[in-house]
């Protein structure tokens, strides 16, 4: 389904140097355009100098130019890999300390570390493309995948069979905003735009709520 965006579809996601991307690193907005009224707010200077380390560290990573783009990708993924491996160990050692079980810690403060960069890449995917469907498909198909990261099998069952039901929720929804007055996934009017969101916010602290309470024993699982 189309979806309004703001960006300039005719714009390829691409580097052909490592300068270029360091520049576009210790930019306020990567991609200055000419036509863009949009000024800078404070709030993107904060998220700017947040996320400046991770910028530069990812701008590390070879240019798409380089051998039709495979380098950078088995490197991306390698960086995505300790990346992940860092935020486990990390979320393991903050659990411990604090006193949460690991299944716990796995299910919200590992899988929410790792979903955070899909969901800017999700969000970028949006404004670039001309439909829903990359933006839609790589943040559902990441958070399947880091949710369960790390949770272990003792509660996989009942989290895998809850993820899955809500999972079905969100894609009727998905599917509901095709149709009028909303016409697409994405976006559409504010009030209805906010209550979607809210409402899978909502799904999303049901889900981590009803798996804690299964691995703490509150209620019973399968």
């Amino acid at each position: 389904m189309l979806v309004e965006t703001r960006g300039n579809t005719s714009i390829v996601v691409g580097t052909s140097s490592w300068r270029e991307q360091f520049i576009a690193a210790v930019r306020v907005k990567p991609v200055p355009d000419a036509d863009d009224d949009e000024e800078v707010t404070c709030c993107d200077y904060v998220m700017h100098f947040l996320s400046l380390f991770w910028k530069l560290l990812f701008a590390c990573v070879p240019p798409t130019e380089i051998l039709h783009g495979w380098l950078c990708f088995w490197v991306s993924i390698l960086w995505i890999g300790l990346l992940t491996a860092i935020i486990g160990d990390v979320a393991s050692a903050f659990g411990c300390t604090v006193g949460i079980a690991d299944q716990v810690t796995a299910i919200s403060v590992v899988a929410l570390g790792t979903s955070l960069p899909d969901t800017f890449a999700s969000k970028v995917s949006a404004i670039q493309d001309s439909t829903a469907d990359n933006s839609v498909g790589n943040v559902t198909g990441s958070n399947a995948v880091n949710v369960f990261l790390g949770i272990g099998i003792a509660c996989l069952a009942f989290s895998v069979t809850l993820f899955c039901t809500e999972a079905v929720i969100a894609i009727v929804i998905i599917v509901a905003r095709r149709c009028k007055p909303i016409g697409g996934e994405l976006g559409g009017p504010v009030c209805i735009k906010y209550m979607t969101s809210l409402l899978f916010v909502s799904l999303w602290l049901f889900y981590v709520t009803m798996s804690t309470l299964e691995v703490y024993h509150v209620i019973e699982g399968f």
